[in-house]
């Protein structure tokens, strides 16, 4: 029986995943999941897709209280601080090495720096006049009706089928943690865009399109280290076409809430459509 293997949410957009036994999904998603975003001095929103500048915001902790909506943060080696006071602006600032602040509401002009990977085929089609290596600024998203700080869909899910042959054309076990996922499923295969997933006894979600990838999945993720060689993979493998964008290397996907309700740890998940 297929069943859900991991929960986890990230209330700090590019902070460290935090994981829970189980998590109410709303129609936006995970309650608490990327709700907050650091603000840098040029207006940018933080987002390791630039590892110069966000890299190190992977190994900081951020916790959702589900009994208060508070969130705390953890740098490595403070206190705990709550989100939006001057303590955890303080903490986070030291550790990237620059003055940021923590917020949940996106500035006027919502945009982030990217660095574009230069490795083979991991530049999709729709941005193929970008440079390898390049930085560059682009308009990020934010989800103003539930407040989150989303790249594309409310929900992000991987399959150990998936992962397992990934592996294997690795050469080396490959930790989910790098894909970032609100859910890992023992499924055999990823779902197709327009199935739906039903997890537990009320959560249905929609697939709608493969995850493209950028630089996060080579960087160090708590106990994984830093592996640039798995972009290599990546593109060599994994080089899909996303419905109504183009091709793209890509590794999971994103679902939409058809349905809320309750997902936890060793919930039983059924794929139809």
């Amino acid at each position: 029986m297929n069943r859900v293997l991991g929960v986890r949410r990230h209330p700090l957009k590019s902070a460290a995943a935090e994981h829970v036994a189980a998590a109410f999904v709303g129609k936006h998603g995970l309650d608490g999941d990327r709700t907050w975003t650091c603000l840098d001095a040029d207006g940018t929103i933080g987002s390791a897709k630039q590892p110069r500048l966000w890299q190190t915001l992977l190994a900081v902790r951020a916790e959702f209280a589900t009994d208060t909506g508070d969130v705390h943060i953890t740098v490595p080696g403070r206190e705990p601080a709550a989100a939006g006071s001057p303590e955890a602006d303080d903490a986070v600032s030291a550790w990237l090495g620059r003055p940021v602040t923590l917020t949940r509401k996106p500035p006027t002009e919502l945009k982030r720096h990217h660095w574009w990977p230069d490795e083979p085929g991991m530049i999709p089609d729709w941005a193929r006049d970008k440079e390898p290596g390049g930085d560059d600024v682009v308009a990020a998203r934010h989800d103003a009706e539930g407040g989150r700080f989303f790249d594309y869909g409310a929900i992000h899910l991987v399959t150990t089928g998936a992962l397992e042959r990934l592996s294997a054309r690795h050469g080396s076990q490959v930790d989910p943690a790098r894909f970032r996922p609100n859910l890992i499923l023992d499924l055999p295969a990823d779902p197709e865009p327009g199935q739906r997933i039903a997890i537990g006894a009320d959560t249905v979600l929609e697939v709608a399109i493969p995850t493209p990838r950028c630089v996060i999945p080579s960087l160090a993720h708590g106990d994984a280290p830093a592996d640039r060689a798995l972009l290599k993979t990546l593109a060599a493998h994994r080089r899909v076409d996303v419905p109504a964008f183009g091709r793209a290397t890509c590794f999971g996907f994103y679902a939409e809430v058809r349905a809320v309700g309750a997902v936890a740890v060793g919930d039983t998940v059924t794929v139809s459509g």
